[in-house]
């Protein structure tokens, strides 16, 4: 595939609606200000951009373009923004992550108003509930494979996840 890429001005490319330019800049100030994470939607263009936890550095860029038809980006432009939902959920520690075995929606509790199936801190043995998956209108309870200490909490209740996504990350009793 050949790269698309517009020249908007002497300052700058867009790549799929996305200014590039405006892009780096919105990192220049993520990090002069010590943002962890910045968010704004505009027209068709949604843009968010958070800082890499395991790194602790510069910011990966994660953006969409509403359009159906939008144009081809680089591959750097495509890399840069892949790797944000991949940098955000590679552990600070050595944990074990349980990963979404399907595409759904993901609820924490099982119903609204009841307490979540785990927190961070929950001692939790292989086969216990962590959440539920809704696919389909078909609720999937989803069971860790191992024991241990829930460390971290990748996903939101309510929110969507894909295939393979990170859901928690538990680090098991063996490991302090």
């Amino acid at each position: 595939m050949a790269k698309k890429l517009k020249q908007v001005s002497a300052s700058g490319q867009m790549v799929g609606g996305v200014n590039l330019s405006e892009v780096e800049r919105l990192l220049s100030f993520m990090e002069a200000h010590g943002l962890e994470e910045f968010e704004y939607q505009e027209g068709g263009v949604h843009v968010r951009l958070k800082k890499a936890a395991a790194h602790g550095g510069v910011a990966a860029p994660a953006f969409s373009a509403a359009a159906a038809a939008t144009p081809q980006a680089s591959p750097s432009a495509q890399s840069q923004a892949h790797a944000a939902p991949a940098a955000a959920a590679q552990p600070v520690e050595d944990l074990h992550i349980v990963k979404s075995p399907i595409v759904g929606t993901y609820y924490s509790a099982p119903s609204p108003d009841a307490e979540p199936f785990v927190k961070v801190g929950s001692r939790i043995d292989a086969g216990q509930v962590l959440c539920i998956i809704e696919a389909m209108k078909l609720m999937n309870e989803i069971e860790a494979d191992i024991s241990g200490e829930v460390a971290r909490v990748f996903v939101e209740n309510g929110h969507p996840v894909e295939y393979g996504q990170p859901l928690f990350g538990i680090r098991t009793h063996g490991k302090k």
